[in-house]
């Protein structure tokens, strides 16, 4: 089956939220079939961070090399990217946007969650995505019809 990277704003979030809104997603892939692979992975050691950051942790698992290097390894070893900006309204998500451009340089096919109005409706970002749902929602039905492989 299609493995899926699960890609999304996390700067400025808690852990736990971050965690929760993966996990479910996760959760719901993986019971379609899906192996996920998703940015959180090793990152415990920053639980207790109030709020996320984008830089400047110093355990070994999260320092910026670190993430930037696991974070673009697993781009490379999915099949499908789901980067989901549902969360994301005033900040843009630079990291997100970064996993995009890997992915379509690299011929990932890359379903996006941009709703109207979001910091991401940039052309850059609109066409590295090969298809583009203003609600999460839609985009897993889509998810679970191409694990399906559903006609109708």
């Amino acid at each position: 089956m299609n493995k899926v990277y699960l890609a999304g704003p996390i700067s400025g979030q808690s852990y736990d939220d971050v965690v929760a809104v993966i996990n479910k997603k996760k959760s719901y892939l993986e019971n379609l079939g899906y192996t996920v692979l998703n940015p959180m992975t090793a990152k415990k050691a920053i639980r207790t961070e109030i709020k996320l950051r984008s830089s400047g942790y110093g355990n070994p698992e999260s320092t910026n090399h670190a993430i930037f290097e696991r974070d673009r390894w697993m781009v490379e070893n999915t099949d499908i990217i789901f980067v989901d900006f549902s969360s994301a309204e005033e900040r843009v998500s630079i990291g997100s946007c970064m996993e995009m451009a890997w992915g379509s340089i690299l011929g990932k096919y890359i379903v996006a969650v941009i709703p109207k109005g979001s910091v991401h409706e940039h052309a850059f970002v609109l066409e590295a995505a090969d298809i583009v749902y203003e609600t999460t929602e839609e985009a897993l039905n889509y998810l679970e019809q191409f694990a399906l492989q559903d006609c109708e």
